[in-house]
C-alpha cells in the first residue's frame, strides 16, 4: 500500500511543477490551470514516455500525429474562453488529452478524430476516466459537425493550410471563439482566434506554434 501511494505521488508532484510552470508563462485562468491539474496527462501517452508526461513537450502518440505540449493546451484553452454551459466542438481528438480538459469547462464537447485507432483508444480513456460529457466520432473534421452546429466555441489542433475550413466557420455561432493554427506558403504556423459577431469575423493572431497538418478525410479509406 505504501509503495502504491508513493508511485501515485511522483506524477501528483510533476503536476504541481507543470502548473507552477504554466502560471511562469502566462496561463492565468484558474479553470484552465485547474483542469490541467485534474486531468491525468500520463494516462493519454504511450507507456514508453509516461515518465516525460508532465515535461511541457510534444510526444508522439502514433499514427504520425502527438500530443500537444502542456503549455500550449493550456493556452488555447486559456484563449476559447469557455464558459460552463457552452457547446464546443473540438477538430483532431488525437490522444484525447485536449478533449478532456475542454469537457472539464463546458457542458458538451463534440470531438472528431480521422484516425480510428486514435479516435477509439481517446474514447476509452475518456470512459475510463469517467469523463461523461463528450462524444467522440471518426470522420473529416474539415467538414465539421453540421448535425450538431452552431458551436459556441470551436477549437482545431491541426494547422489549416493558408486559412480556416469555411465548413468550420459556418458551424460558428454568434458571438463564438474559434481558435486554430494556420500555416502561410512559407511553412510558418501562428495561432489565431476568430470572433463572430454577425456577419463579421475578427480575427487575432496569438503568436507562433507548431502542429501536423489539418488533413482532409478519414486515414486508411
Amino acid at each position: 500500500m505504501t509503495g502504491d501511494r508513493h508511485r501515485d505521488a511522483v506524477p501528483a508532484s510533476r503536476k504541481i511543477r507543470l502548473v507552477l510552470d504554466l502560471r511562469r508563462k502566462g496561463v492565468t485562468d484558474t479553470r484552465v490551470l485547474a483542469a490541467i491539474e485534474r486531468i491525468p496527462r500520463e494516462k493519454f501517452v504511450p507507456d514508453t514516455f509516461r515518465d516525460r508526461a508532465y515535461e511541457d513537450t510534444t510526444l508522439p502518440i502514433g499514427h504520425h500525429q502527438t500530443i500537444s505540449m502542456p503549455s500550449v493546451v493550456a493556452r488555447m484553452s486559456e484563449a476559447l474562453q469557455v464558459g460552463e454551459r457552452m457547446k464546443v466542438l473540438e477538430v483532431g481528438t488525437g490522444s484525447g488529452y485536449q478533449a478532456a480538459v475542454l469537457a472539464t469547462l463546458c457542458r458538451r464537447l463534440y470531438t472528431i478524430e480521422r484516425h480510428p485507432p486514435l479516435a477509439e483508444r481517446a474514447q476509452g480513456l475518456l470512459d475510463a476516466l469517467k469523463i461523461t460529457n463528450v462524444t467522440t466520432r471518426i470522420g473529416d473534421g474539415m467538414l465539421g459537425w453540421p448535425q450538431q452546429a452552431p458551436f459556441d466555441r470551436i477549437m482545431v489542433t491541426a494547422a489549416a493550410d493558408g486559412r480556416i475550413p469555411q465548413n468550420l466557420v459556418d458551424q460558428l455561432g454568434d458571438g463564438g471563439l474559434l481558435v486554430a493554427p494556420l500555416e502561410d506558403a512559407e511553412g510558418h504556423q501562428r495561432l489565431v482566434r476568430l470572433r463572430r459577431d454577425g456577419h463579421v469575423l475578427r480575427r487575432e493572431d496569438l503568436g507562433p506554434v507548431r502542429f501536423v497538418p489539418l488533413l482532409p478525410g478519414v486515414a486508411g479509406r
